[in-house]
């Protein structure tokens, strides 16, 4: 029988079996994770040139696209100067993409001599060409003072046609765009936007019947216009006021007309133009009750503060148009800016008979010779008439001003409580 080795030596045999095995797999895990580095190494290295390689592709498309650009901004100014008129159309064309793209382009344009040239083309008896001329014209004077300024020298008014009948809703529509653009220039003297040319065409537009954007446009123009005082007289002599009373009943354009009349009214000529016309103070009364248009009724208190200021006249036609109980739901439902103005227009309202106006701030209480029974009586006859009216009109109206607030709170409790009590009191001052 062979020989069975001892215990001791058959357990240091299982131990260097375990070791060599244990090396031999340390051995094996660094080769693959020798490997692992290496591969990802490579695919490292792999992915950095596939980048650098498509850097350069985009740069070298970068470099193809400017010259592209270049060389189309080189053809397109050279056709517009030289070239025959279906060529000037199609530069134009390429300009106006080009300066759509890149505020840098339109100065280098401008640089170049293209405005002149377009200013040239707006003249064209052939509406596709004069189209084209313009809209390169807008982008052109997007963001660029010197551009506008630019455009202006060039005798950009002057080419506007003096009858815009001839001209297409979409050419109408572009004018607008490019004189409400032109007239951020309004602020510097030098620049007469207010001409003999320009506001005829805007008030042309604004009495045709153009879309709401195009006289948008327009009264955009005219705001920027009105807020120099210097245009006033040019303004009022083109018959604006009354084309902006006119325009204030349409919804859509009643916010914009409004705050050019708040410039105008302010000056004595706009202030007499407005007092002068049969469409005063009732329009403006009416807007006052546009529960949706908020702005819209600030502005219109506004206007009507100004002209009741030290005008006993233009309150007494308010009072006959039925202002007081206007004003009183305004003065309860309205914006808290169309609350103060409402409030303040009924104190001067209810101290008519015995107030006269201050040089500031509307009517003041006059001075009562004390111990006069004649003074105190009428005194206290004008108060007893002023809580009538204030009385009649509320219980007059209670029912519809309570009905709105329903629509808007469902609850008319605090209301009618507001308005009953109300009734009871004179109103404050």
């Amino acid at each position: 029988m062979p020989e069975t080795p001892p215990p001791s030596s058959i357990w240091a045999l299982s131990h260097m079996k375990l070791r060599f095995f244990a090396r031999v797999r340390r051995f094996l895990q660094t080769k693959t994770t020798q490997r692992n580095i290496k591969s990802r190494n490579k695919a490292t290295a792999n992915k950095e040139e596939q980048v650098t390689a498509a850097d350069k592709r985009i740069s070298d498309d970068d470099d193809d696209d400017d010259d592209d650009d270049s060389a189309v901004l080189q053809r397109s100014v050279k056709r517009l100067h030289f070239g025959g008129l279906e060529e000037k159309e199609m530069a134009a064309i390429e300009i106006e993409r080009l300066a759509r793209e890149d505020v840098k382009m339109r100065k280098l344009m401008a640089e170049l001599g293209v405005i002149p040239a377009l200013v040239g083309m707006v003249a064209s008896e052939v509406a596709g060409r004069r189209r084209v001329a313009i809209k390169a014209l807008i982008e052109l004077a997007n963001g660029t003072y010197t551009n506008k300024a630019l455009m202006v020298e060039a005798g950009i008014f002057s080419k506007l046609p003096v009858n815009i009948d001839v001209l297409e809703e979409p050419t109408r529509h572009e004018f607008a765009e490019l004189i409400l653009s032109l007239s951020s220039l309004a602020n510097h003297t030098q620049f007469p936007l207010a001409s003999s040319e320009v506001l005829p065409f805007l008030i042309g537009i604004l009495e045709s019947g153009s879309s709401c954007e195009t006289k948008e446009s327009c009264l955009g123009t005219l705001y920027n216009l009105s807020a120099v005082l210097d245009n006033t007289g040019a303004l009022l002599s083109n018959g604006v006021v009354q084309t902006l009373l006119r325009l204030i009943s349409v919804k859509a354009l009643s916010e914009k007309a409004l705050a050019t009349l708040g410039h105008l009214v302010v000056t004595l000529m706009g202030k007499k133009a407005m007092e002068n016309s049969s469409l005063v103070p009732e329009s403006l009364i009416e807007i006052m009750t546009w529960e949706d248009k908020p702005k819209c009724q600030e502005l219109s208190a506004y206007i009507l503060m100004i002209l009741a200021h030290q005008s006993s006249v233009q309150r007494e036609k308010m009072a006959k148009s039925g202002i007081v109980p206007v004003l009183l739901e305004l003065a309860l439902l309205g914006s808290p800016l169309a609350q103060k103005r409402a409030l303040k227009l009924l104190q001067w309202f209810k101290d008519e008979r015995q107030t006269r106006m201050g040089p500031h701030s509307g009517p003041q209480t006059a001075r009562i010779a004390i111990g006069s029974p004649v003074n105190h009586r009428e005194a206290q006859e004008g108060k007893k008439l002023m809580k009538d009216l204030v009385k009649q009109s509320l219980h007059k109206n209670m029912e519809l001003i309570t009905r709105r607030a329903n629509a808007t709170s469902g609850d008319s409790s605090m209301l009618k409580s507001l308005v009953m009590s109300t009734s009871s009191k004179s109103l404050p001052c």
